[in-house]
């Protein structure tokens, strides 16, 4: 896999190669029978670096990898000269590096996942994803936590999000499938006319192939994910697990534990059901728009 500069389109990001080389170098450590302790101790670190570096959480040195490595009998050149070339590859800034100055790092790995996952299903409660999301809608979005924020910064968001939307369409685009809770309709973020643009903006959005959306509307009422928004990854190699996002205020949770992702899955599954059938919520956003967000007279 290789990284590529173009914003928003990656075949490999450095954050999915981190959990690659990690799980290769997990299971080189568990069939050499050594201990995380022991691995830790080798370079000169903890135990608890090596969990880390097995989860694709941290960057790699060169030579903690080499050393490593060693220690686990990897005596093959070609075997070796791969696993550091992934190393150095996985420590490659993602496109999104030059914006670092308004992403904090617990969000800079979502996008790594996000720009090479295969398939992306998002739940939203209060906001249109941000996958979807017009420069105006999402602007007014942005504001509401950065109110105080000079223009450019505010800018410099609304422009990485912009960025962020390319994934979904490039050449090997995911599969987006979006779960809207009706009340994220009905909150005007950043006026009327925004958000009359942004509901026409989704109905756009909705005629691509890769791009399913479904409504939940209030009649429905309690569902499977009243707690609050989430998304899943899925990736194409069959060797990372899929990933489940929760964003809150300050910072974000990733489980990839097999039980908390068939726990989200299913509720993600229940969602689908009780949500308007794609082609229900194309009518469904075509008469809400005229009735909540008419056209007003200038």
């Amino acid at each position: 896999m290789s990284t590529a500069d173009k914003d928003g389109g990656t075949a490999g990001s450095p954050t999915v190669l981190r959990m690659l080389l990690g799980s290769q170098l997990r299971k080189l450590r568990e069939a050499k029978g050594v201990t995380r302790e022991k691995a830790g101790w080798e370079i000169r670190s903890s135990e608890s670096k090596i969990s880390r570096m097995e989860l694709g959480r941290v960057g790699f040195k060169e030579r903690d990898v080499a050393d490593l490595l060693t220690l686990y009998g990897v005596d093959d050149e070609q075997e070796r000269a791969s696993l550091l070339a992934l190393a150095r590859e996985a420590n490659t800034p993602g496109w999104w590096h030059k914006h670092s100055d308004v992403l904090p790092n617990w969000f800079q790995a979502y996008l790594g996942l996000e720009a090479t996952a295969t398939i992306i299903r998002n739940y939203e409660v209060q906001y249109v994803p941000g996958l979807l999301q017009s420069a105006d809608y999402a602007r007014g979005v942005i504001l509401l936590g950065h109110n105080l924020a000079p223009t450019d910064e505010i800018e410099s968001r609304v422009k990485l999000r912009m960025a962020r939307q390319q994934v979904l369409s490039r050449a090997d685009a995911p599969r987006f499938w979006g779960l809207l809770d009706e009340a994220a309709l009905r909150r005007p973020i950043g006026g009327t006319d925004v958000m009359r643009a942004q509901i026409l903006h989704l109905l756009e959005l909705a005629k691509l192939p890769n791009i399913t959306l479904q409504v939940i509307p209030f009649e429905a009422g309690g569902h499977a994910a009243a707690g609050g928004a989430f998304s899943i990854l899925r990736f194409h190699d069959q060797e990372l697990p899929d990933v489940v996002y929760m964003e809150q205020l300050t910072s974000a949770l990733y489980l990839d534990k097999r039980e908390d992702v068939d726990h989200y899955a299913a509720a993600m599954e229940r969602l689908c059901v009780e949500a308007l059938q794609p082609n229900d919520t194309i009518r469904f956003l075509e008469r809400f728009v005229d009735e909540f967000y008419p056209v007003t007279s200038r």
